[in-house]
């Protein structure tokens, strides 16, 4: 096991929870967790108790990616968070979230989320910014090209 410590913009802990280890490179992390909080539905999906994520880390890449699916197994789709690159050690992950999100559906379609928070936030620095629109844009080419963890989707449209 492992414990994921997201983090605002300063470092400061927002959330923890632990996954587990299903590979590790280089590169990254990926995990299995699941949903263990009360049911949650933000407009675009519906989190319940028991859904399953895989959770990908990367330590050069801006972003991170949990494939979502039903306890039945059924693909719910892709919440992506926009991240300074994962610092990853034996025991946990350290990620600064940098407020952008974008949800994929299982056919592809893109809804990228709190662009207006991100817009208005005076926390970030310019760095933060400048690696989050790079990190939006190539996560959404990721997609568009339906490659790596969205390679699936060419069977789904």
């Amino acid at each position: 096991m492992i414990t994921v410590i997201k983090q605002d913009p300063y470092g400061r802990e927002i959330t923890s929870y632990q996954g587990e280890i299903i590979q590790q490179t280089a590169e990254g992390i990926v995990l299995q967790a699941y949903w263990t909080r009360a049911a949650k539905d933000p407009g675009y999906t519906r989190f319940e108790p028991g859904d399953s994520f895989i959770e990908y880390y990367y330590v050069k890449r801006w972003f991170n990616i949990f494939d979502i699916a039903s306890p039945d197994g059924i693909r719910k789709g892709w919440y992506c968070n926009i991240a300074e690159p994962a610092k990853i050690y034996d025991d946990h992950i350290e990620q600064i979230d940098l407020i952008l999100d974008v949800w994929v559906t299982p056919r592809g379609e893109t809804l990228i989320l709190d662009e207006d928070e991100f817009a208005a936030d005076t926390m970030l620095s310019q760095e933060q910014r400048q690696g989050a629109q790079r990190g939006l844009q190539a996560l959404l080419a990721l997609v568009t090209a339906q490659i790596d963890v969205f390679a699936s989707l060419a069977k789904n449209r």
